[in-house]
């Protein structure tokens, strides 16, 4: 069984394949094809949107959902992430991962046989972005030629999973970010070998949505950043928000994202993230169908 730790684990054909089977699943979202199936959600992050979609999803489909707080597991108390995958390997028939550290993900994976789904690690968030795409295909009736804007910290693990999507979807990315804060190089020189100049960096935001279908905002300041709050504020504010102004600077049909949770009147506005360009409750919603689709998948299962 293959693992999902990246958005790029799947191919540009399987995840139209994905979006085909999150259409029938969100279409008659109850069946039996994870009766059964144990799946894990083992998490050293909060969450309230990754976790409940999760559990009702798999609860939906019929399987039996645990949900495990690693700061009260054994993992807290030091033990290794790979003996705690080799028992889980025992006991479970899936693992979802909420981690700090990507690469104690790649542990947890290398040392189970039963797939492991990212939930969220400090490199990417590769579930959202795939309901986020799914999300753009629903609304603008496909992805391929589609210009995408991330307003924001474009080192973060949304914007980094977000650039490989939708290299792999066959939009265009531009990512308006203050110095320090741009995608990191590796991710983008990735993203053009998946596909030639499908991404542009620069520090002006105005110019980046003057021709956008979707802007994209995240957090300016992630899970374990809080220390550097105030100075990213000082940093981003007022030039990156994504407010009434900016979007004036965008066509009229453009769509707003965020993956939330917002801070209004940080990197948002309340009347954008309100208002009627913005679509960030169908975003959420559509976490639920498109991970219940990653599940099926990963377990070869068909829709």
């Amino acid at each position: 069984m293959a693992d999902y730790l990246s958005v790029t684990d799947f191919s540009s054909e399987e995840m139209e394949e994905l979006w085909s089977m999150t259409d029938r699943l969100k279409a008659n979202p109850l069946n039996n094809l994870l009766n059964g199936k144990n799946v894990l959600l083992l998490f050293e992050k909060p969450s309230t949107r990754t976790r409940v979609s999760f559990e009702v999803g798999v609860n939906q489909l019929g399987g039996s959902p645990i949900y495990m707080d690693a700061s009260t597991s054994q993992l807290s108390r030091g033990e290794p992430v790979e003996d705690t995958g080799r028992t889980l390997d025992r006991y479970v028939d899936m693992v979802v991962a909420r981690v700090y550290k990507h690469e104690d993900l790649v542990k947890l994976a290398l040392s189970m046989e039963k797939p492991v789904i990212n939930a969220l690690s400090d490199l990417e968030h590769p579930c959202q972005i795939m309901a986020d795409l799914y999300t753009i295909r629903e609304k603008l009736g496909g992805i391929k030629g589609k210009k995408i804007t991330f307003i924001g910290d474009g080192s973060n693990n949304v914007c980094t999973s977000l650039i490989l999507g939708s290299a792999l979807a066959g939009a265009s990315i531009v990512v308006a970010s203050p110095p320090g804060y741009e995608p990191k190089k590796a991710v983008v020189g990735m993203a053009s070998e998946l596909s030639a100049n499908s991404v542009k960096v620069t520090g002006d935001p105005v110019s980046a949505v003057s021709d956008a279908d979707v802007i994209y905002t995240d957090v300016f300041t992630s899970m374990g950043q809080e220390k550097e709050r105030e100075q990213r504020l000082a940093t981003f504010l007022p030039k990156y928000q994504v407010n009434q102004q900016l979007m004036k600077a965008a066509p009229e049909g453009s769509l707003f994202m965020h993956c939330l949770p917002a801070h209004h009147g940080e990197e948002v506005t309340r009347e954008v993230l309100y208002g009627s360009h913005s679509v960030v409750f169908d975003q959420a919603e559509n976490r639920l169908h498109v991970q219940k689709a990653i599940m099926l998948k990963l377990f070869n299962r068909k829709v």
